[in-house]
Formats: structure tokens, C-alpha cells, sequence
């Protein structure tokens, strides 16, 4: 359990700056839309998908995502925003089981 943790954390790591920083740029509402809606899930999909492709299927990153995205919703944005983490766990559960697809043909 151990190992996956530690192979966790440079993921989570991208996950938290994904959340957390990338919203500092958005001076409007339409620049923040596009960040929510657009950016921040495809960096969010890519991340898992990495993941996946090198350490397999893991529920642990979804739930990462999930709460890694609430400290956000305080930060940046409103009560309204919570929704954004499910959506967010999603996405990356679905680029993590994408990525699984891929792990075992290196």
C-alpha cells in the first residue's frame, strides 16, 4: 500500500496545481468557464491517463481528485462549485481506466 502511495504522490501533485493554480489566470467569468470546462479536465484526463499507462487501474487517484478539488471551491469559487469535484473525479477515472488499457503493452 505503501508503494502506491508514494507512486501516487507526483501524480497528485500535478492534479493539486491543475486545481489549484491553474484558476489564477482567469480574470472573467469567461475565462473562468473555459479553464473549468475545457483546461482543467483535459489536464485532469491526461494525468490519470499517464497514470494509468504506468501504474495501472487505481481508485485512489479518482478519490485524490475529488478531494484535492474541494480546497479549490473555497479557494477560487463558490459553494455552487462542489459539483465540479465529481465531475473531475470522473474524468480521471475514465482516463485512469483508459490509460489501463495501455499498461500492459510496453
Amino acid at each position: 500500500m505503501r508503494a502506491k502511495l508514494t507512486g501516487l504522490i507526483p501524480y497528485a501533485a500535478v492534479l493539486a496545481a491543475d486545481f489549484w493554480l491553474l484558476p489564477f489566470p482567469a480574470r472573467n467569468t469567461g475565462t473562468a468557464m473555459l479553464l473549468m470546462l475545457c483546461v482543467m479536465p483535459a489536464a485532469a484526463f491526461v494525468t490519470a491517463l499517464v497514470y494509468g499507462m504506468r501504474r495501472g487501474l487505481s481508485l485512489l487517484l479518482p478519490a485524490a481528485a475529488f478531494l484535492l478539488f474541494l480546497p479549490a471551491v473555497f479557494i477560487h469559487y463558490n459553494t455552487s462549485a462542489w459539483v465540479y469535484a465529481m465531475v473531475y473525479a470522473v474524468v480521471v477515472l475514465a482516463g485512469n481506466g483508459v490509460g489501463r488499457i495501455f499498461y500492459g503493452r510496453r
